[in-house]
């Protein structure tokens, strides 16, 4: 079977024949043809078959009210202990409160709001509790103009986010934790963001291992908005995400960046949350995840010079003028 990954390109001098990739901004001529166990080769997007080339190139419909003709800044907030980079911050509802209002003035589209730690050997929270600490939260914000995420595995907690105001549910597991959150999307009519995860957050770093990083975690995607699709959740409303960091070793996280083109193949919008992660620490040399903006950056503008449309950051301000520059060096764009 052979894979289709467009060579995303940025350059304002686009071909004639040029085709945008998921209808935004950059544009694609050729495309690296994958196949297991075959050297990969470079080849015109004369030789993609229809349906994949459609599929490559359809415009995204807006999500959540959000065009998907650009990046736009997903921004997190943790009312978590024990999340690996702001664990306990915003714990206290006041807190978490002034942090939302803070990410929404520095340019966030929207908000993912979690209420369980899925860092590399976390234990699972109770969904009362899980509730308790997001749905109070949710609700103080759903007047405040910003589409708001749950970040759930569980279809109580999820019910419980969209009954508070939330829009969307970003599932880590893609609906392999909990067999009623599906229902609960499907009945809610609400976008789904499905993520690739190798194992459970409890296991999920010992010894990941695949036989090709890029085409296994797209194949899964592809399995798991079958899924979906099967209990009712259209594919214009659902998310992929390849889940950097989620039973991955570096390579495997810088495999998957470097190819982050080919998941447009599913049709769906793509989200990237790779922001402050360990790899990022250990290749910059930054401990500390509140230390890793700069690395973070770097990704970010590696995801979005591919056509990534959803970057899921804690970096929010940071990460809009990183692309405010980008989009000013390469086509003359000061907006």
């Amino acid at each position: 079977m052979a894979y289709y990954r467009p060579i995303a390109m940025t350059d304002i001098a686009r071909p004639p024949r040029a085709l945008a990739l998921a209808g935004g901004r950059c544009w694609f001529a050729q495309v690296e043809v994958l196949d297991r166990g075959r050297p990969a080769r470079l080849a015109p997007v004369s030789e993609v078959p229809d349906a994949v080339l459609a599929r490559l190139t359809a415009p995204r419909a807006p999500l959540a009210g959000l065009a998907m003709d650009r990046p736009q800044i997903m921004g997190i907030l943790n009312v978590t202990p024990d999340s690996f980079s702001d664990g306990g911050r915003f714990l206290d509802p006041a807190a978490a409160l002034a942090q939302a209002r803070v990410l929404a003035a520095e340019g966030a589209a929207l908000l993912d709001i979690g209420g369980e730690s899925t860092r590399p050997g976390s234990a699972e929270v109770p969904v009362a509790e899980e509730i308790a600490r997001t749905a109070p939260v949710i609700a103080a914000l759903r007047d405040a103009g910003l589409p708001l995420s749950i970040d759930t595995r569980k279809a109580g907690v999820a019910r419980a986010a969209l009954a508070a105001g939330a829009g969307m549910v970003n599932d880590v597991s893609a609906l392999t934790f909990d067999a009623g959150l599906a229902g609960v999307v499907a009945a809610a009519g609400v976008p789904l963001v499905l993520m690739h995860a190798q194992g459970t957050p409890a296991t999920m770093q010992d010894a990941p291992a695949y036989d090709d990083v890029l085409l296994d975690v797209y194949d899964w995607l592809e399995h798991r908005i079958a899924v979906a699709a099967g209990a009712g959740i259209a594919r214009g409303r659902i998310v992929v995400d390849p889940g950097i960091g989620f039973g991955k070793t570096a390579a495997h996280n810088l495999a998957l960046i470097r190819g982050l083109s080919l998941f447009h193949g599913l049709g769906c919008p793509v989200l990237l949350g790779a922001s402050r992660k360990r790899f990022i620490g250990t290749i910059s040399g930054q401990e500390r995840p509140d230390r890793r903006v700069a690395g973070s950056l770097a990704v970010a503008l590696a995801a979005a010079a591919q056509g990534v449309q959803l970057l899921r950051v804690h970096d929010v301000a940071e990460t809009r003028a990183a692309l405010a520059l980008w989009r000013a060096i390469l086509a003359g764009d000061l907006t």
